[in-house]
This record gives C-alpha cells, structure tokens and sequence, in this order.
C-alpha cells in the first residue's frame, strides 16, 4: 500500500492544497495536513489527541516547521498561508519538495543546497502520541536543519488568537527539559484549566534554543475561507531545535509529541509519571511498528496481493474502528474529522470494515457496545462529542442493526458466534421488535396496514436528517420507503435468527420458534402492502414517502435498499425498474444523488456557509456509501452474467481516482451533484469505505 508523489505534482501551491491525508491511533485520535505541508482547515494538526476516547478531541501539535542552513544560505522549507496587511501570503517550501508518500505513515522528503531532508511522521496505535523522525543528509559543507514546532491546545473544530494562547507561565506549568544524561531535550505543560492533562515534546538528536517570537499568527486556512468563516489560527512556537550535520555526512533525530492524562484515584488525583528518555532511533522505531501494522491488516484480510484496491480500502477500514472507553469496547468513528460513533453509520459501515477484513472479535465488540444502549428499543443516533448522553432520534439504525448481527452471522457461523447472540443480543432484538410493534420515542411504530411510520413536527429521524432552526429541509414524515424495507428484513432477519437459535438451543426451542413464526406471518403482511402502497407506475420507481394523504414521488435514492438488502419484497422485474432509473439518474460515479437533478429542489454544489452546505446536503449532493447497496442490487438484477459483472467493475474506476485526491487512500463523506463531482464533507468517511469494500469483495466473489 503505496501513494507517492513527486515533485513535479508537488510544486503547485492551490492544485495541491485540498489533497489531505490522515492517520489515526485507534483512539478516536489523528493526524492531518496536506500533500505539500501546508494546513488549511482547522481539524488539522501532527496530533488531535482524544482525550476520552473516542471523544474530546483537542489539537495540541499542530505541526513543525523546518530550514536548512548552510553557511549565511537558509533555505525556508516552510509551507504556510497567512492573512497580510492587503492579501494572502504563501510561503511555498513545498518548492523544494521532491517527494510525499503515504503508506501508513508519511513522508517528505526535502531538497535544496545539496542536502537532502527526509521526515517521516506516524501516530503511535493506542495511545496520545506522535513520533517524527528525521534524516538530514548532506553533500556540501557542514551545515545543520532548524526546526519549529507549532504547538496548541484547543478543540479540534475550534480556532486561537494570541490572546487565548496564555502559555507565558510560571515554571511549575510550562518547564523545559534538558537531560544530560539521555542527551533529551524539550519542555512540558499543563494546559490552563486543565491540570490533569500534561503535553510533552522531545528531542533526541538536536540541541534547542529559546526563541524571541513565540507566536505564530493568522495562520490562514482556505477551506474554513471557502466556507465563509474566519480561517484565522495562531500557535505557539517557543523553541527551535536545531541539528547539525557534517561535510559529507548524515544525521539523524527523533521527536516523540505525548498526551498523558492524569486520573483521579479516590479523591486525589494520582501522579504523573516521570517522562521517559528517547533515544535518536525511537521515532524510527515506531515508525517502523506502523508499518508491520499495517501489513499485517492487510494479511488478516486475506485479499490477493495483486489485489491493490482491497488492500487500500482494507487500511483505510483501520482507521475508524476505535476503542470507546465508557463502554470499554469498540466502537466505529462515523467520519473524520468531525464525526463520533453514530449508530446508523456503524451499522450500515459495519460489514465492510470489520467482517471483509476478518475483524470478527472487534466486530464483536461494536455489537455488544451498542445493545449496552437500546433504550425503548431504539439504538442510539449519536454519541455526542461532549461526553452528554446519547442522542435516539433515529428510526433506522434499530433496524440497521438487525442488518449487522445477521452478516456477523453469516461471516462468523460458530456456536460461539451463536451463543454470543443468543445470550447478549437477542434480548435486545426483541426488545426493538415489540417497540417498533406498540410504538416508541420520535412518532415510530407499526401502522394498521403494519408498515412502518416515523417522525413527526420536527422531528428528523431518517438519514435525510437536516433542520435548520424550525425549516425541516427534507421532510420525509410518514412511511419512509427505505425505513419500510429495512422493516421487513429486520421481520424475516428476526425470523431466521429464533430458528437458527431454536436448531443450536437445549433452553425451550420451541418459544424461539414460535416468535419466528410471529414474525414471519407479520413480513407477509408488509410485503403486501408495501406492494399496493410504494409502487409509482408512472416512474417506473418507488415513492420516497407514503402517508395518509399524500405519496411523495421525488426519485431519491433510498429505494434501493428495498432492492440491495438481503430479505426483499419486489418482483424481478420491478427490481430492475427500480436500479434502471436510479443509474440513469442519480449515479454519478463515485455516488448516488440524493434527488433527481430535474427536481426544482435540486442543489449541485454543496459549498459556503454552513446554511447553504445544510439546504444542499440531502437535495442533490451525491453519497458514497450509497455506492454498495446501488452495485449489489446491479449484480442482483443481472443474475450474475458475465456482461453485469464486466459492467459493475466500471463502478470501482471513478472511486479509484477518488483515492489519490482530497484524502489519500480514503472515500469522502458526500460529493458535488454537479460535475467534476468534488468530494467534500468529512475526507474520510466510514460508511463511504465500509460500503465500497463490502461491494467490492461481492464483485470478487461473483
């Protein structure tokens, strides 16, 4: 797994500023920047430390920045933009970038003066740390790399003035470091207000200076510009570090970022350990763990070593399963930069990340996380990234994660699997079902006709979930078309489930096979009318939204779940109506449009200010994760030919291109419904990944 960049890609300033790339620590925590080193949004930095994980994320290294020197020549490998008097200022060392690669970890390498600067930089896996490691190699005279490290501590979606930065201290906050012994040197601090939490910076290999301007003002972040905000930041740089090299000779150095948390024990807070010595090779060290992670990620997925694609995606499915400490499981970020653990993105994300790469404890783990919080049978909507109680303002994520455990079955089919799901899930399986039956939180439950109904006032309980104040963007109150057929394989998924429980149980098979009796005669009856209610003749479609008094026949993409899921309810020929139209008029390539481009309400570009991002998001910006239910039901339709499998591996080009522009190895969040259909959103989104792969290893399989 290999991105590389050169430098005649790397040279152009603008071109290059919106293609990021991201690590993570399986903590919720993460890295960020650009191919050519500048920043420009605010969620980025060498390290968002999750100071709770996966949640209260705080930026508090934002990166370094670097000069070579060689006699009275400096060479400013800088790449910044910064607000001046009248205009942008750019400073482009990225002039002097010969070469970026991505593979886990992440390289520059540096040229000018007959030196050579090499800087590789990697999140630690468990923990608040950052390592960088780096190589100066010199043809010329003895000459030496200064290097400035940009510090802070804010929230992650947040910005500073010099004013916030209130780090001119006393000594007992902000200390430096200099041991002789172990040749570190460094400092450490406590952020104000927060004196539990303890940041340190060390160096091994270089010597440091104290620096007059400790400030680094308005630095200038383009994408919170395009966005009609502010885009001001500022950190602080209070030391240079400086390592020299040899005519002719090579040097090395290691600085390794920590985030140490100190607990309460009782009612007194426990002590911070002492700060271990580094050595030259410690970040390189770690550097090369990263590395063997992610080849053996790759391994435990089993795909082809030509298979260069699965293998890609496969890294990038690492990057959101995360350990989540109240419930001391694992948990499935949504997106990044911004997102948190939401129960629908997990569920729907959850078989391409976990059971395609053989994750099955971890998919486990997520399982039992989230029956922990079925409350009136509902799974939760979000996790807030504050620490609050769950959000439940959802009507398909309880029903997404019927979805869920019947793939853990079928990926995982043991009596352990068997016996994890009886004893820990099934209980709450049942508890959704009689919710959904009598009715529960948000206007959700069975109607007469037993189609399901969902929402009411301002309520937004589907994924088409925006409101702006008291303006519902997307009202979709009634029955729901993707809500009604994930209704009925939740029905057929439970009946399956009692009876293979009923074959492996000595407790009472016989009350197992009754409740799927019950539920098998209920799927029936939604069958049925789901037929007589959602069918638009006209179209050739499905209505997105049925009600007593009004059928919404806006073609959305949400009708092709009741195609791609595994208990379906249409004919054959209805199926193929369904896909046929959703691909002559909302694929786009690299996603579905959420509504028609002929519809009045269409909007192309999602861009500006957060209002007009939110009008466009659900009316006519286009989703990727769409992608994997929308190629499944092409491969269903066509029966498996030969012409149907050549056409669906088209699908995989423009999500291949995708690959090596806005984040590197990863799939955005949504897209522009208008052409060139530019990614935007979160840069790394995990249902976008889950569902590519998940399509994917079913093209393969095909």
């Amino acid at each position: 797994m290999n991105f590389e960049y050169v430098f005649d890609k790397l040279n152009n300033y603008k071109a290059n500023l919106y293609r990021e790339w991201l690590l993570t620590n399986g903590l919720g925590g993460y890295a960020g920047s650009t191919i050519i080193g500048a920043h420009m949004r605010t969620h980025q930095g060498y390290l968002i430390a999750s100071l709770r994980p996966p949640v209260d994320r705080y930026l508090v290294f934002s990166k370094t920045n670097e000069r070579l020197v060689c006699g009275s020549r400096i060479y400013d490998l800088t790449t910044a933009q910064h607000k001046g008097p009248y205009t942008s200022e750019f400073n482009q060392g990225n002039m002097h970038l010969k070469y970026f690669k991505y593979d886990g970890t992440i390289t520059y390498v540096y040229e000018a003066g007959g030196m050579r600067l090499t800087k590789t930089i990697s999140l630690v896996y468990g923990k608040n740390q950052c390592v960088i490691a780096y190589t100066l190699e010199n043809n010329g005279p003895a000459a030496g790399v200064v290097i400035t490290p940009l510090m802070n501590f804010r929230e992650h979606g947040q910005h500073m003035t010099v004013d916030d930065l209130r780090w001119e201290l006393p000594e007992e906050v902000f200390q430096e470091v200099r041991d002789e012994a172990s040749g570190n040197v460094g400092f450490f601090y406590k952020p104000v207000g927060h004196s539990n939490i303890r940041i340190s910076l060390l160096s091994a290999g270089c010597e440091m200076v104290k620096r007059n301007n400790i400030y680094d003002e308005n630095m200038e972040l383009q994408f919170e510009l395009d966005n009609e905000a502010d885009g001001l930041d500022c950190h602080l740089k209070p030391y240079d570090f400086v390592m020299e090299v040899e005519a002719g000779g090579v040097s090395k150095c290691s600085f390794v970022c920590t985030v140490d948390i100190r607990e309460n024990v009782g009612k007194k807070r426990g002590a911070f350990e002492k700060l271990p010595a580094i050595g030259k090779d410690t970040a390189f060290i770690e550097i090369e763990k990263a590395k063997k992670r992610v080849a053996d990620l790759i391994e435990k997925a089993e795909f082809s070593d030509e298979d260069e694609l699965a293998q890609l995606l496969t890294v990038a499915a690492d990057q959101f399963i995360v350990d989540r400490k109240s419930t001391g499981e694992k948990t499935i970020m949504a997106g990044y930069p911004w997102f948190t653990d939401w129960g629908r993105d997990t569920m729907i994300a959850f078989t391409g990340l976990c059971l395609e790469t053989g994750r099955f404890e971890e998919a486990k783990s997520i399982l039992k996380s989230f029956s922990k919080y079925i409350k009136n049978g509902l799974v939760p909507n979000m996790f807030p990234d504050d620490g609050k109680d769950p959000l439940y303002n959802t009507a398909d994520a309880s029903l997404w994660y019927f979805y869920a455990v019947y793939n853990y079955l079928k990926y995982v089919d043991t009596d352990d699997a068997w016996k994890f799901v009886e004893e820990e899930i099934y209980p709450g399986l049942q508890e959704i079902m009689g919710a959904y039956r009598k009715g529960t939180l948000f206007s959700i439950g069975m109607d007469d006709d037993a189609l399901m109904r969902a929402g009411s006032g301002l309520d937004q309980v589907t994924w088409m979930d925006v409101r702006i104040n008291d303006e519902v963007v997307t009202p979709r109150h009634g029955k729901p078309v993707e809500i009604n057929a994930l209704w009925y394989n939740a029905l057929m998924t439970m009946d399956e489930i009692s009876r293979g429980i009923a074959r492996r149980t000595h407790n009472k098979p016989e009350n197992y096979l009754a409740y799927a009796g019950g539920c098998s005669q209920l799927a029936m009856w939604v069958k049925e009318a789901f037929n007589e209610e959602f069918w638009y003749e006209e179209g050739g479609y499905l209505y997105d939204v049925v009600s007593d008094d009004f059928k919404d026949a806006s073609l959305r993409p949400n009708q092709i779940f009741a195609v791609s899921l595994p208990f379906t309810m249409l004919d054959p020929e209805k199926e193929k109506s369904v896909v046929r139209v959703v691909k002559e008029r909302l694929y786009v390539g690299v996603g579905l449009r959420s509504l028609d481009v002929d519809d009045p309400q269409y909007i192309g570009i999602y861009k500006g200010a957060l209002e007009k991002r939110d009008h466009a998001y659900h009316q006519g910006t286009a989703w990727g994760f769409l992608l994997g239910a929308f190629i499944e039901s092409y491969l269903k339709v066509g029966g498996g030919s030969p012409q149907s499998i050549e056409e669906a591996k088209a699908f995989f080009e423009p999500v291949e291109k995708h690959l090596v522009n806005n984040c590197i190895g990863s799939i955005s969040e949504i897209f522009d419904g208008d052409e060139p259909h530019y990614g935007r959103g979160c840069y790394a989104q995990a249902w976008s990944v889950g569902e590519v792969l998940r399509a994917y290893a079913l093209l393969k399989s095909e």
